[in-house]
């Protein structure tokens, strides 16, 4: 970073999963920003946060960030879904950047009016949409993208682990119509990937279940997208999977391309991880995913996962007022489709919406993927 730059001083506001395991280490490793503010309710996150980032102040609610909003750039977010909309809201009113994790918003409508808002405000607005730089993905982008599975007919993709205990209190509370169950969870990741790989849907269909007794909202899920361009896309994602399918599953015309085993860079960063390790994001030769027809196949290198990528761009962005790393409208669509899903209402050919490319929860219940 040139020395007549100074860095973007940013808030992450929640410090569960996704605050302490992605954002936080992620902009801590990156000069482009300082981390100057961490907000969490929780008294052991906190002493965790302090340990972890030193020179951050560590605060208890929004609004003591808000009152600080002149000595700050951007404001991450990493809370509860039903908690995005207003604190996007308020952060953009305060003048400031804002990124926010998956789910975006629990509706399209909440979306949309950010959007609109930071457009009024002159303000980058972006959404986490980390998956898009996992290694496996990226290396099933350039084999669609250059041609060498040929036209990609079907495309299986799943996000299954067993999980039967709900760690985060809010998960284990929330209904759909808060942004809960499994869909909003991974379902933002897997049907964005499968847009991003093979573009606007025209026709959707789900399955979703709930299995765990007493629970409140969908712990396995299945999707089935019929892309414009006629890629059948399927897709799983189960908090009870006892035994797990591919990751990737991808058949065309001339090859095809399995993969097992989800990307290494979450496990890496919750284990203390750098993203500037020199083995950060790479797969083991074991783990590549094999490419080619039965009878003639063999391991593909995995491109090297980069989350930091996203800050790297949005660091751009916000300076230069390049492109976005996610454009949000993008996560306005995926929502768009969830909420069909939910409200048992078919998707069908025609959908200019997908054609056209609380209190503060955070206080002691702000952790999320």
């Amino acid at each position: 970073m040139p020395a007549t730059l100074a860095p973007i001083r940013t808030a992450v506001v929640g410090y569960g999963v996704s605050g302490r395991v992605f954002h936080s280490p992620l902009i801590a490793a990156d000069p482009a920003y300082s981390l100057d503010v961490i907000v969490t309710g929780d008294d052991e996150r906190a002493s965790d946060a302090a340990g972890r980032h030193p020179n951050a102040s560590v605060l208890a609610s929004v609004d003591d960030v808000l009152a600080r909003a002149n000595d700050l750039d951007l404001v991450v977010i990493g809370t509860p879904p039903e908690t995005h909309a207003r604190i996007a809201a308020s952060a953009l009113e305060a003048g400031l950047d804002v990124v926010v994790d998956k789910p975006f918003t629990v509706t399209s409508a909440e979306g949309r009016a950010l959007v609109a808002l930071a457009d009024e405000r002159g303000r980058r607005l972006s959404v986490f949409q980390n998956r898009r730089w996992d290694g496996d993905f990226l290396t099933l982008r350039d084999l669609v993208s250059s041609g060498r599975l040929g036209t990609v007919r079907r495309f299986e993709s799943r996000f299954e682990w067993y999980k039967p205990e709900v760690r985060a209190t809010w998960k284990a509370e929330a209904t759909a119509q808060e942004g809960g169950g499994i869909l909003f969870d991974l379902g933002t990741h897997l049907i964005d990937q499968a847009v991003q790989l093979f573009g606007p849907i025209v026709d959707v269909s789900a399955e979703l279940g709930v299995n765990r007794p007493g629970g409140v909202a969908d712990d396995d899920a299945f999707v089935a997208l019929r892309h414009s361009q006629g890629t059948i896309s399927h897709l799983w994602m189960n908090s009870l999977a006892a035994q797990f399918g591919p990751r990737f599953h991808v058949l065309g015309s001339r090859s095809g391309f399995t993969s097992h085993g989800l990307d290494g860079q979450e496990a890496a960063l919750d284990g203390g991880a750098s993203p500037d390790d020199e083995d950060y994001g790479t797969t083991p030769a074991e783990r590549w995913g094999l490419l080619g027809v039965e009878g003639s196949l063999a391991p593909h290198p995995m491109s090297r996962g980069d989350y930091g990528a996203f800050y790297r761009v949005l660091a751009d962005s916000i300076r230069d007022g390049g492109s976005l790393p996610v454009d949000p409208m993008d996560s306005v669509r995926v929502l768009e489709v969830i909420e069909r899903i939910h409200s048992g209402t078919p998707l069908r050919a025609g959908l200019d919406h997908v054609d056209d490319r609380a209190d503060d929860r955070s206080t002691p219940n702000e952790g999320k993927r």
